[in-house]
């Protein structure tokens, strides 16, 4: 009769552990704080990473005709504009106008630069260390811009 009475305990025991639990707990378990980013995701660090990383690969510099810009002036109908990244951070400039897009890897430190065509509105814009940088510039001549956080 033991034996029976001791196997009831123990399946009855096993039954109703197998049920499952249920918490009686008066405040609600923490949670991790989720954080967003300001800027859209569309513009997340992560991903003008990757664009940076991307358009590295195959950007062609105008170092040359940047240069004679520079040192002797634009007499064509194209002058250059040149951007100083002083951030910790990678970026991808885009500059847009009547006719003309580029985009160009600036790395952390580094200088980036492109002729355009003169006499025209541009819009310079990119994102930097999660801070957008946008400006509408109409270029005449030469322009220098220096960005850093």
């Amino acid at each position: 009769m033991k034996k029976t009475v001791l196997f009831y305990t123990f399946a009855l025991t096993i039954f109703l552990n197998s049920c499952g639990t249920t918490s009686y707990r008066s405040t609600p378990p923490a949670r991790r704080p989720v954080t967003t980013n300001p800027s859209s995701a569309n513009n997340s660090a992560g991903q003008v990473e990757r664009e940076y990383s991307a358009l590295i690969k195959t950007y062609k510099p105008e170092t040359a005709e940047v240069l004679t810009d520079l040192l002797n002036g634009s007499d064509g109908d194209k002058t250059s504009i040149t951007v100083e990244n002083n951030s910790r951070c990678n970026m991808v400039l885009t500059i847009s106008g009547n006719n003309y897009f580029k985009k160009i890897p600036i790395g952390t430190n580094k200088i980036g630069s492109a002729m355009v065509p003169k006499n025209q509105n541009y819009n310079l814009s990119g994102m930097l260390c999660n801070s957008v940088y946008q400006k509408t510039k109409f270029i005449t001549s030469s322009y220098n811009i220096k960005l850093s956080n």
